[in-house]
């Protein structure tokens, strides 16, 4: 990218990489490393023309609740209980659209949250 003067980097962060949560902890500081590292990169490769942006979804429905409740379908399924999730084509569609901005154009930061989500910990479920 450097040699060709051209490119695009999107980094896909997390609304944890914005404000914290409780009990959250290391996973919100990971977030912020990567939107630290991505606005690094940023000033680092603008000379280049190489744009660097980054999504940080909220909630969306991914292997990572299972994962986080080491394979308990049932707890991964309650984090999403009432509401509806992002998914991969949400996010996916959010990549689609940087990419597709005109070349004088970077989309720098994208925060996308379900339209139940307020922020990390606030949410309206319908029970």
């Amino acid at each position: 990218m450097v040699e060709r003067k051209s490119g695009h980097i999107i980094n896909i962060s997390s609304i944890a990489g914005i404000e914290v949560y409780p009990g959250g902890s290391v996973y919100c500081a990971t977030k912020h490393a990567v939107n630290a590292i991505t606005k690094g990169l940023r000033i680092d490769l603008v000379k280049y023309g190489i744009k660097v942006s980054s999504i940080s979804p909220g909630m969306a429905e991914t292997e990572f609740s299972l994962v986080r409740y080491h394979g308990d379908a049932e707890k991964a399924k309650a984090v999403y209980a009432g509401l509806v999730p992002l998914n991969a084509e949400d996010i996916a569609d959010a990549v689609e659209f940087i990419v597709t901005r005109p070349k004088h154009v970077s989309i720098n930061d994208i925060q996308i949250n379900p339209a139940q989500q307020a922020n990390t910990y606030i949410s309206f479920r319908n029970t």
